[in-house]
């Protein structure tokens, strides 16, 4: 009985000890991941003298006019806004970037930080120009295909399966992409 016991206590300790050693890594950004917020942290940190990187609230209050600055429907003015440096953000979480910031955390470690208070954060990506020469076709995904088609003003009505929207590009294609002799 005692053997039970202590076997059930000792797989558990083994169990709780994987979960802590995997933990880190999936909270951990991958290659990719927040690209809009690593950028956008960066190019803000770079605008901030010495003096105001040491006070949060001074960090805070930059921030709000870089957002002021940044080019309207952009990828950076999403970033804005889910962070609460514009005026109509629903919410606000700027002291998790301004106090990190004032300790000199590097802006991938700032964006892991923002991402587990709002996964959306992370969901930011710039759009991705599409070489439909060098490209499979096959191997993009719907949403990617339908970026192909929705730059082109194209349309591609009663398409519901993947081979429907290649086959409706590959029609297109002559139209719009410049091959080379």
């Amino acid at each position: 009985m005692a053997h039970r016991i202590l076997s059930g206590r000792l797989l558990l300790v083994a169990a709780f000890g994987l979960i802590l050693v995997l933990l880190p890594h999936s909270i951990a950004l991958k290659e990719g991941d927040c690209e809009v917020c690593i950028k956008t942290v960066d190019t803000f940190s770079g605008t901030l003298s010495d003096e105001v990187k040491k006070e949060p609230k001074r960090i805070e209050d930059e921030f709000r006019t870089f957002c002021k600055n940044v080019k309207k429907e952009s990828k950076e003015q999403r970033f804005c806004y889910y962070l609460g440096g514009v005026e109509d953000s629903a919410t606000g979480i700027l002291g998790e970037l301004s106090k990190p910031l004032s300790w000199s955390m590097p802006a991938d470690k700032i964006c892991e930080k923002l991402k587990k208070k709002d996964a959306q954060i992370c969901d930011l990506r710039y759009d991705k120009q599409i070489d439909v020469n060098a490209v499979d076709l096959k191997k993009l995904k719907v949403r990617d295909l339908k970026k192909i088609l929705s730059d082109w003003d194209e349309e591609c009505d009663g398409c519901l399966e993947k081979t429907d929207f290649i086959k409706r590009i590959e029609e297109l294609k002559h139209k719009y992409v410049k091959t080379e002799l």
